[in-house]
């Protein structure tokens, strides 16, 4: 007896340090919204000159320029020793939209990091380490690993907001307060195997993510001790198995200037 007691009490304390995520009720259901992407704002500008990384800094053996784009790759010899990052190296950034193509191969996933800090103190274990929000890239189109979803990187969130999801972060928890795709529709809109359209926008503590021109995530982070409101934005390969993913036509508009 006294054992499940102390089970239980045990158990009672690990529920209660949970962060809950509270989902849309039955009764709270709504239709799943269709949202297309906005006009590109004024100000625009390309940040990728595609033929060089000059003003990007990352790990010369894993990233190149081919063909007009931004190549990462890692192979069985040139190994990528933790998640590492190419950095742009144009400073932080606040409120912005960005837009940009992607395509990588579905062995392994990539990423688009932004409002993030670059990692120096404490051995990292490559030079190009970075953390904060994280738009996933992946060759993917079945629920949940898909591309779109925000991840905390190196963080201790996880998958913040995913694919779908209208919802706010608060000091309690998730809360999901609408639905902007379903599974048959990400499937339509998903381009496997070929070059999707991204565009991220953050507007204070909104981050909205639109796949080839639909809003796919609308995200509001009001975590107290964890929004982030500012940083630097950065392009990932994955430590692992051997994997790449491009890159092409990047450009930037800083909101609010």
């Amino acid at each position: 007896m006294r054992l499940l007691l102390h089970f239980a009490l045990a158990l009672a304390l690990v529920l209660s340090a949970t962060r809950v995520v509270r989902p849309l009720a039955a009764a709270e259901a709504v239709e799943v919204e269709n949202v297309a992407a906005p006009a590109e704002p004024a100000g625009m500008q390309s940040i990728f000159n595609g033929t060089s990384l000059e003003g990007w800094d990352g790990d010369p053996r894993l990233w190149s320029v081919r063909d007009g784009v931004i190549h990462g790759e890692t192979t069985e010899d040139k190994v990528a020793t933790g998640n590492t990052f190419l950095i742009w190296q144009g400073g932080e950034l606040g409120d912005f939209e960005l837009r940009l193509s992607f395509r990588c191969t579905a062995d392994n996933n990539s990423g688009i990091q932004y409002r993030s800090r670059h990692i120096t103190e404490g051995s990292p274990r490559n030079n190009w380490v970075v953390r904060g929000y994280q738009h996933e890239i992946r060759n993917e189109e079945n629920f949940p690993n898909v591309p779109c979803f925000i991840y905390d990187e190196g963080g201790k969130r996880g998958r913040i907001c995913m694919v779908g999801e209208r919802a706010v972060w608060k000091a309690d928890g998730k809360e999901v307060t609408g639905q902007l795709i379903d599974q048959e529709g990400f499937r339509e809109l998903m381009r496997v195997d070929d070059w999707n359209d991204v565009i991220i926008r953050a507007e204070g503590n909104q981050i909205r993510h639109y796949l080839n021109g639909r809003l796919v995530l609308d995200f509001t982070d009001e975590e107290p001790e964890l929004t982030l409101t500012k940083g630097i934005l950065a392009l990932q390969l994955h430590a692992g198995r051997p994997m790449w993913a491009e890159f092409r036509d990047i450009r930037l508009a800083k909101l609010g200037e």
